[in-house]
């Protein structure tokens, strides 16, 4: 989990506004779009679980990303794919999520102290997120929420016992719940893949839920969803 300094809280606000954007914010209806807008995702080959490629369709049927760039993280998967504004995948990299399995944010968690996080607590909230770079103390983020100090970033070595590095290597997902919340992708891709696509720009993240639905989550059936 980011710290958060709090005078940086404006400078997000800011950015994110001079795009037109609320934070946060639900689904947006159908828009208006050009005929030949694409409607379904291109995953370049990229292996994708049916829930990702479902999400990632009605992004683009309902226009719901407003052409900005936007990532899906698979919670399940320990998955992270990155589309530019038009629906064509930049990447897609293992992460590591929060220890705790659940798809809501604890109240008030983004003010305490990471000491006082319990274990269950630890969780990666489903949802769509309006994120923008920014800075934590010495490092450049993508901020996700930044209420709750929920951020995209390279992995940290953190405590050595937890094997971080390892964790993301390893070829299942079942190991990859160590975090406080944040979502730890590789360096490389984090530099050649994320930062790129938010660079000068704002843009959306879809974490997909694990204990809800799909449809609890997102607003799926506002328009008709390409199959996947």
């Amino acid at each position: 989990m980011a710290q958060r300094p709090a005078a940086r809280r404006l400078l997000l606000t800011a950015l994110i506004g001079s795009f037109g954007l609320a934070m946060p914010a639900g689904a947006r209806p159908l828009a208006n779009a050009p005929g030949d807008a694409r409607t379904d995702a291109d995953f370049g080959g990229e292996v994708a679980s049916k829930e990702v490629r479902q999400i990632a369709n009605w992004i683009l049927a309902s226009r719901d990303n407003q052409a900005l760039p936007f990532i899906v993280i698979d919670k399940i998967s320990a998955k992270v794919f990155v589309f530019d504004g038009e629906g064509r995948i930049r990447g897609a990299a293992p992460a590591l999520l929060g220890m705790g399995r659940g798809d809501d944010t604890v109240p008030g968690i983004g003010q305490r102290k990471l000491a006082t996080i319990k274990p269950a607590e630890r969780t990666t909230p489903a949802g769509r997120f309006e994120a923008a770079l920014g800075n934590d103390f010495d490092q450049d983020i993508l901020w996700v929420d930044y209420d709750s100090a929920l951020s995209l970033h390279r992995v940290i070595q953190g405590n050595p016992r937890d094997r971080r590095h390892a964790r993301l290597a390893s070829p299942t997902p079942l190991d990859n719940r160590i975090s406080y919340g944040c979502i730890n992708v590789p360096v490389h891709f984090y530099d050649a893949v994320v930062a790129p696509a938010f660079k000068g720009t704002v843009g959306i993240v879809y974490i997909l839920p694990e204990t809800k639905s799909l449809e609890t989550v997102f607003s799926l059936r506002a328009v008709a969803i390409p199959s996947p």
